[in-house]
């Protein structure tokens, strides 16, 4: 059951092409957005569409392997954990955002 802890698996489409930062660590980091989309049909019977944004990090393999396949709405499935972190914004207020870190990734789609 201790697998089940703070576990995300997303499926959806690459927003824009993933940015990369390289560290003075020599690590590497990958940004990217997903989106998912819900499908459902409302009250009047019109079927709708609720896109939800998923901001997403990718550190070493894993980075490498986004970095070389993945692109701007490409299919992907991810499995990884939810975070939280801060950061002070250039007018000095303190603000949040949610990430998820991925550990695994499954290239989906066609090829290209």
């Amino acid at each position: 059951m201790s697998t089940l802890r703070n576990n995300v698996q997303l499926i959806g489409n690459v927003g824009q092409d993933p940015t990369i930062t390289e560290l003075e660590s020599g690590k590497k980091l990958v940004r990217l957005s997903l989106a998912t989309n819900e499908n459902y049909t409302d009250a009047q019977g019109e079927k709708q569409t609720n896109t939800n944004w998923h901001n997403l990090v990718a550190w070493g393999k894993t980075a490498d392997i986004i970095e070389t396949y993945v692109t701007k709405g490409k299919e992907i499935a991810v499995a990884g954990k939810l975070g939280t972190r801060s950061y002070e914004d250039k007018d000095g207020e303190r603000r949040y955002i949610t990430e998820v870190t991925v550990n695994e990734i499954l290239l989906l789609g066609s090829k290209d």
